[in-house]
């Protein structure tokens, strides 16, 4: 006996939205919740080529909770591509300045780098307090 293996169609997907509170959360446990939310792996019609995600909303960004230590040991950097243009940012200055970035690129290094993520990562809405624009979506509240 012969089974067949099916592959979900781009038509047969059916997205979602939820609704993530930061607060007092872990920053690393927070953003793969997101990843997987956003790839899509907690469905059933999980397929790795294409769009299957959720969308995801995250409010209170600024009141996420880091350990200690990384406050001041992890680095940001980036570079202008002209002399002299390497930049660096310690994660308690981001936190201060666009808490938002700090998730934003945690979970972009967790999703595919390829077209792919970066169409997965605009499903992605992140806001520092906890009004959100998205209240027409009526999305689902996720307690982690």
């Amino acid at each position: 006996m012969k089974t067949k293996t099916t592959f979900t169609k781009k038509s047969d997907v059916i997205k979602q939205w939820h609704l993530i509170d930061a607060k007092d959360q872990n920053l690393g446990r927070i953003c793969t919740k997101i990843a997987v939310l956003l790839i899509g792996k907690h469905k059933v019609s999980y397929t790795p080529s294409l769009d299957c995600g959720d969308f995801v909303i995250v409010v209170n960004a600024e009141l996420v909770q880091v350990a200690s230590q990384k406050l001041k040991g992890k680095i940001y950097s980036s570079h202008s591509g002209y002399p002299g243009g390497y930049k660096e940012k310690s994660l308690e200055t981001m936190l201060k300045e666009h808490p938002e970035r700090v998730i934003q690129l945690a979970v972009k290094r967790m999703l595919p780098q390829n077209r792919l993520g970066k169409a997965l990562l605009k499903k992605l809405k992140i806001y520092k307090g906890p009004e959100h624009d998205h209240i027409a979506q009526k999305p689902v509240l996720i307690t982690l």
